[in-house]
């Protein structure tokens, strides 16, 4: 996205946006991580938490 593409502040981008920004990097995490063995117990409870958080958002 070119600067003149944003309405004010270019430094802004709207929700859906930063939404499918984070899955997509999300989604190649996933993938690097794969072959590696399972997440840990603790960072499979704050990815949750994370999740139920956003959740609570909308």
């Amino acid at each position: 996205m070119t600067p003149t593409q944003t309405n004010n502040d270019p430094d802004q981008i709207d929700h859906k946006t930063c939404r499918y920004i984070c899955d997509a990097v999300g989604e190649r995490l996933q993938q690097s991580m794969r072959p590696e063995t399972s997440l840990s117990s603790r960072l499979q409870h704050l990815l949750d938490e994370l999740r139920r958080r956003e959740n609570d958002h909308h």
